[in-house]
Formats: structure tokens, C-alpha cells, sequence
């Protein structure tokens, strides 16, 4: 089991990561999906529901599949997807307080976009902790839980993989950071259905942390750094 203390980058996914599943916010990127993917591909909803997962789980995102397969342009997609209400996303005193108690660069990956996160941390209130969004344009639209990405990340931002943590919500997007020499954190929620799905009952070798409290965790750190 991996320690923190040698720790002084620590990198967040967004979606159902920084903020609670509970509220639901990528239920409405999910069903602007379904949407798009019924309108590209001429197909009711409910075939389109059944290709969406599909191409989610065989790419890691279903942009992803769309373009392989389909020849998607992403910046539609992603446009569509995730014209959305944030209102949901509720202000998160308790995590401000967290990040705020932990030394070093704090840094979002994320399979979606810069504009998504920006969003998202204004609601949260924690704009502020954060210096870089490395996003899927970034990656080249090519999405975590492929390694390259991941390189790509850490050219980009030159930290140090063995310095850094990684936190997130799918088991699966933690394996290549692992490898990497990252610590690895999973945050685990029972109305996060897709990551319950994915994750399974078994913690994988690659997952060091888990935990259901992202604030909790991070100022229970805070405390011992």
C-alpha cells in the first residue's frame, strides 16, 4: 500500500470524481449522448442506448467509438454533449478546505473539456486550487484508460509520475497510472451506475485507495502531510 508523504502533485478526474454522483450531473451528459448517438446514426433511442454503452465500454468513451467507427466530428459531439445545466453540481466548502490543506501542484484529467471542467469547479467553488485542465482535445481525442494519454499528461504538465496521485472514478482509468509509478485512489459511489458496473466487487492490484468521501479522505491527508 502506497503512502502520500512523498507526494507533491495531485491529479482529479472530473466527472463523478470531484463532484458527488449523487447529483447527477453526468446523467444529463449521458442522455444528451444517447440523444446524439440516435441523431448520427439514424437509430430510436433505444438501440442507440445499447450502442452508446457498447462503444463506452470497448473505447472508454463513446465519442471515441463514434469517431473510429463512424468518423464523428468531435467538436460537434462534444459541443451537444454537454450543453447541460450545472446547477445540480452543489458549492463544496468541505473540498475547498481539503485542497487547501494539501502542498503541491493540483492538476484535472479529464475525457471531457476544458469548458466542462471550468464549469464545474466555478459551481463546486475550487477554481482557485486548480493550475492546468488537461482535457480530451488534448489527448488528442484519444481517451483514458489508453496509456498514451497518460504520457501525454505528464509531458504536458512535467510532473513526476512516482510524486503524483491519481484520483478517479473508474477502476479501469487507474491501471495505466499505475504503471506509471502513480499512486492511485478510487473514489467509489453506489449512484455512480456505469463506474459499479465497470468496477466490479474486486479491487484490482493497481487501485491502492478507495474511498466514498473525496473531501473526507483529502483532509484526513491534510492532517497527517
Amino acid at each position: 500500500m502506497r503512502g502520500f508523504d512523498h507526494i507533491d502533485t495531485w491529479v482529479f478526474d472530473l466527472d463523478n470524481t470531484l463532484y458527488p454522483a449523487s447529483c447527477r450531473l453526468f446523467d444529463q451528459i449521458d442522455r444528451k449522448m444517447t440523444g446524439l448517438v440516435s441523431e448520427i446514426l439514424g437509430v430510436p433511442s433505444i438501440e442507440a442506448r445499447t450502442i452508446q454503452k457498447g462503444l463506452f465500454h470497448k473505447y472508454g468513451t463513446t465519442l471515441r467509438g463514434l469517431m473510429v467507427e463512424h468518423e464523428v466530428d468531435p467538436k460537434y459531439f462534444l459541443h451537444h454533449a454537454h450543453d447541460i445545466d450545472y446547477a445540480p453540481v452543489p458549492t463544496d466548502g468541505a473540498l475547498d478546505r481539503a485542497l487547501d490543506g494539501l502542498a503541491g501542484r493540483k492538476l484535472i484529467f479529464t475525457n471531457g473539456t476544458v469548458a466542462h471542467a471550468e464549469s464545474v469547479l466555478q459551481r463546486l467553488g475550487v477554481t482557485r486550487h486548480f493550475t492546468d485542465i488537461f482535457d480530451i482535445v488534448d489527448s488528442d481525442y484519444i481517451p483514458k484508460p489508453q496509456r498514451r494519454p497518460y504520457e501525454k499528461f505528464i509531458r504536458h504538465t512535467n510532473i513526476r509520475a512516482r510524486t503524483s496521485a491519481m484520483f478517479e472514478d473508474i477502476a479501469r482509468n487507474l491501471e495505466a497510472p499505475h504503471e506509471l509509478g502513480m499512486t492511485t485512489v478510487l473514489i467509489t459511489s453506489d449512484d455512480n451506475h456505469d463506474a459499479h458496473v465497470l468496477n466490479g466487487a474486486d479491487k484490482p492490484d493497481y487501485v491502492h485507495h478507495t474511498t466514498c468521501h473525496l473531501a473526507g479522505f483529502l483532509n484526513g491527508l491534510g492532517r497527517t502531510l
